[in-house]
């Protein structure tokens, strides 16, 4: 089988996984556990499916640290006594930190999002981390860092406050079958916008050689 197929099936499993399961398993359960224990029964095959994908690259990324603490949200909140709709946003509660840290990152020499960009140079070779470094002090891409720092720091306030509205207004049904949909579409805007964005900058790059 070609890698494009096997990247393919991965999406598709990653979607029904993440999409469409919690539904089914929330819509199954909800007569014979209630409400809170239905959100808890839905929450298990992305959990699942996030401890699998760590244990088979086996290693801690920034989106493995951000699946480790909706896990962990999770298990405070089969402890605790609350509103069962905080369950239904606690990815998005750790999205929310994030997105204000890289705000909160915009005070700095170098935004969070540069920090995170070396990590990840880092981790293929100590080269390419000197080469990216000397690069991350040019003024033209400094302005891009902290635009994407921007936008990626708003884009995720803005998710979390969306699921937040949607789990306390509509009904828990309509949120465990949509928000997800929602949170995949706030990513997709925000990973085309970095996209087109690396794109013009080296275009920008290309012109100036």
């Amino acid at each position: 089988m070609r890698p494009d197929w096997r990247t393919r099936l991965s999406l598709v499993a990653d979607l029904a996984v993440n999409l469409l399961l919690p539904w089914l398993i929330y819509d199954h359960t909800v007569a014979g556990w209630g409400e809170r224990g239905a959100l808890l029964w839905s929450a298990l095959p992305p959990t699942l499916w996030s401890l699998w994908e760590l244990y088979r690259h086996r290693r801690l990324d920034a989106m493995s640290a951000l699946v480790l603490a909706g896990i962990a949200l999770s298990l405070l909140a089969m402890l605790g006594d609350g509103d069962s709709r905080w369950l239904l946003v606690r990815e998005s509660l750790v999205t929310g930190a994030v997105g204000m840290a890289f705000l909160l990152s915009l005070l700095w020499r170098q935004p969070l999002l540069g920090r995170l960009a070396l990590a990840a140079a880092a981790r293929q070779s100590p080269q390419q981390r000197d080469e990216l470094q000397a690069r991350l002090m040019l003024p033209a891409l400094q302005n891009v860092l902290r635009g994407m720092t921007l936008l990626w720091g708003g884009g995720l306030l803005a998710e979390c406050a969306a699921r937040i509205w949607l789990a306390f207004h509509w009904p828990v049904a309509r949120a465990v079958a949509i928000g997800p949909w929602l949170s995949y579409g706030i990513m997709a805007l925000l990973a085309a916008a970095t996209w087109l964005w690396r794109r013009r900058l080296q275009q920008q790059s290309l012109q100036a050689a």
